[in-house]
């Protein structure tokens, strides 16, 4: 399908205003980058209640964010995973997307601020993302979460994030995870696919970043091979829980998402793939501006409460 006309629009509107790519400025600066740009989504919806929490871990205090817009018992529970290459990104820069993930779905989600490299290599995120998940099933009664209902999400390295958070929770015998929902996720360290070749360039997302963010995340190129960084490589991948996956047709991480998602299939997984025509990566976060963005929130929070992979509405 030929790129989606509110695509095209951002893209050109992009293109005008200069926009430098993060691997082109100072750390701090594209980290400003992107929390500037993120205000640029749209207003926030209020909800219920924001709690600020810290979680202690063996590399540290991690900061989470808890948002819960019903007051329910035994809600479903999802701890978030943000984007931006295990590099930039924070619990601010998707705020917007987690008000809307509790408003839309009814759970209570737990936003992970976990470690960035390249001040803290991998796995010091994988680390944090599987130590937050443990804590929210040891408290899930008193975060009103049903045990039972606990899923991890995320959306580009937070789709990496919870995809090894799985394999960490099957590995290590714990803790349950009911369905993983990952967001066109960084699944492989591979920048030779159709997708990375045909989407090199000029669709927001360039395979000129994505070897950045694994440059500065990666002590080593041979801990790309690793499953814990790369789940596409895993050995195996029965015994995972459910899965969504959500890709985007001109995104240089599609190939890799939809491998994934075929791997798990033919595992014995419950799985639901949708590929979104047209659109680029990131393009979910951007609810103001694409039409498809509103489907795809809608066919994740609908997964979310009704406890399985949905496909698209």
């Amino acid at each position: 399908m030929p790129l989606d006309p509110q695509v095209r629009k951002f893209l050109d509107q992009l293109k005008k205003t200069g926009a430098v790519p993060p691997e082109q400025l100072p750390l701090a600066e594209a980290r400003r980058q992107m929390e500037e740009a993120s205000l640029a989504l749209g207003s926030a919806p209020a909800i219920r209640s924001i709690e600020e929490r810290t979680i202690p871990c063996s590399g540290g205090d991690i900061p989470i964010r808890i948002y819960r817009d019903l007051d329910e018992k035994n809600a479903p529970g999802v701890v978030y995973f943000h984007g931006g290459g295990w590099v930039i990104g924070s619990v601010n820069t998707h705020d917007k997307l987690c008000r809307e993930l509790a408003r839309d779905s009814g759970a209570v989600v737990i936003a992970v601020d976990y470690r960035l490299a390249p001040e803290h290599k991998f796995p010091a995120a994988a680390d944090d993302a599987f130590a937050v998940t443990s804590w929210t099933a040891e408290q899930a009664s008193q975060l009103g979460i049903d045990r039972r209902k606990l899923i991890v999400a995320g959306d580009s390295a937070g789709g990496n994030l919870a995809a090894i958070t799985c394999l960490l929770a099957r590995d290590r015998q714990g803790p349950n995870i009911s369905m993983q929902i990952l967001i066109y996720p960084i699944t492989d360290f591979n920048f030779e696919t159709g997708s990375y070749r045909d989407n090199a360039q000029g669709y927001y997302l360039s395979r000129e970043t994505m070897q950045w963010f694994w440059a500065e995340y990666l002590t080593a190129p041979a801990d790309g091979v690793n499953p814990y960084a790369s789940p596409l490589r895993a050995e195996r991948v029965e015994g995972l829980p459910s899965a969504l996956v959500l890709t985007a047709e001109y995104d240089p991480l599609r190939d890799e998402g939809e491998a994934y998602a075929r791997r798990l299939a033919a595992a014995g997984v419950n799985v639901e793939l949708t590929r979104y025509a047209g659109m680029i990566h990131g393009f979910v976060r951007r609810q103001d501006a694409f039409a498809q963005a509103s489907s795809a929130l809608k066919q994740v929070c609908d997964s979310i409460r009704q406890g399985t992979p949905l496909p698209k509405p």
